[in-house]
């Protein structure tokens, strides 16, 4: 649609109403408001959304491996060296590491609470990145000691300890002994600590060394599982036919997509209904749009009869009209994905900034999880936003555009 100079000055004069027509130019500014909140909120949203997913996952697959192998039988996976070694030759397989995992009781001096220990491979340990590098206190190096441990941050500012101290870790299981089951419990020094975002992991988990975690847990020469990290998280069907296959069947084995299905699908599905919900200000913008524009159709009767009688066709009155809903559409879309875009980009300073102001905490950890507020923008997502925001305001200036069209000139200069 090709517009001529004549009809962009006139559309734009319609939208700077004189004193008395006013209110015509607030109901367009509301409109071109709602339309700028509606398209940055859906941006800032779906972004909120899009990081959440990928974090959780991003922490999830870091610290548990993309597939578990268990015994079929019993706890503990017997000749774990032999069958890390086979399920390491397989295709698509990256890491295939030793583990032992149990739940214990840790005390200190101040505080004690319920935690999980695991138990692995100094070597292994440096090869998970996401462990790797969110050390925040001593080393990783505590790891290659003898009774030393690395304790997530959070739980260490529970129990009141710090890098240096000493926790008592008490086994659930005792030892039997002649005068019945003693409690297994053994002193650790606090090597180090670490923060990898996740409140889940930073407030519950402690990570010792495989011999040590062996003698504690009284686990010679077994573990509980082996944990399998793959090249592309998404071949975990192929991989687990696969190890399936090179373990003789002999095995059990889970799968990330399996463990963590609700909870990912509850994400993807809050984001789906979000998305929905929050279209409808954008609809509810382009009603305003409709109406907006017919009391200006009814507010310009006269001078759409005075253009049809200087010889402007009915063709240029509706693409007059037209223009003057669709550039609010547009100059609205724009300014809503340019204030959404910057928005994202600050939205942890943002918060932090709210929480200062309101003296509330606005991100809870033990909500929400994740530590910061992550925000991951889709550039197809943010198209697909700008698509939906300029269709919808261009239909709802077609109505009114074509009232204008419509008029009758005769009657509306019969009462002038």
């Amino acid at each position: 649609m090709i517009f001529s100079a004549f009809e962009r000055m006139v559309a734009f004069r319609y939208l700077r109403a004189r004193r008395k027509e006013g209110f015509v130019s607030v109901i367009a500014a509301f409109s071109f408001l709602g339309i700028v909140l509606g398209v940055a909120t859906l941006i800032i949203v779906m972004a909120v959304m899009n990081g959440f997913r990928e974090e959780l996952l991003s922490r999830v697959l870091g610290l548990n491996g993309h597939l578990g192998v268990y015994a079929i039988q019993g706890t503990v996976l017997e000749d774990y060296q032999e069958k890390a070694e086979k399920v390491k030759k397989i295709k698509g397989v990256e890491l295939a590491m030793p583990l032992i995992e149990g739940q214990v009781m840790v005390s200190s001096l101040k505080s004690a609470q319920g935690a999980i220990v695991r138990g692995l491979e100094t070597k292994d340990f440096k090869k998970r990145k996401v462990l790797a590098e969110s050390i925040v206190g001593g080393s990783a190096e505590a790891l290659f000691e003898k009774d030393t441990l690395l304790v997530g941050d959070r739980l260490a500012r529970k129990l009141g300890v710090y890098v240096g101290d000493k926790i008592t870790l008490i086994a659930p299981k005792g030892t039997v002994t002649a005068f019945g089951s003693v409690p297994r419990m053994r002193s650790y020094t606090i090597g180090g600590t670490f923060s990898v975002g996740m409140y889940e992991y930073d407030s519950s988990f402690i990570f010792m060394p495989m011999e040590e975690a062996q003698k504690f847990f009284d686990m010679d020469n077994v573990v509980t599982n082996l944990e399998v990290f793959l090249e592309n998280h998404d071949q975990v069907s192929q991989a687990r036919y696969e190890i399936s296959k090179a373990l003789g069947g002999k095995v059990r084995i889970y799968d990330w997509q399996r463990s963590n299905a609700a909870f990912f699908n509850a994400i993807q599905v809050e984001r789906n209904v979000m998305f929905l919900i929050l279209t409808l200000i954008i609809l509810v913008a382009s009603f305003n749009m409709i109406s907006g524009l017919i009391m200006l159709v009814k507010d310009k009767g006269r001078d759409i009869a005075v253009l049809r009688t200087m010889g402007a066709t009915r063709a240029m009155i509706m693409r007059i009209f037209f223009m003057s809903g669709a550039s609010i559409g547009f100059f609205g879309t724009l300014f809503g994905v340019l204030f959404g875009l910057v928005f994202c980009d600050n939205i942890e300073s943002i918060r932090r900034f709210l929480e200062g102001l309101t003296g509330t905490d606005l991100f809870a950890a033990e909500i929400y999880f994740l530590t910061q507020l992550p925000a991951k923008v889709d550039p197809v997502e943010v198209v697909s936003v700008v698509v939906m925001a300029l269709f919808l305001s261009f239909a709802a200036t077609i109505y009114p555009s074509w009232r204008a069209a419509r008029l009758d000139p005769v009657e509306a200069l019969r009462y002038e």
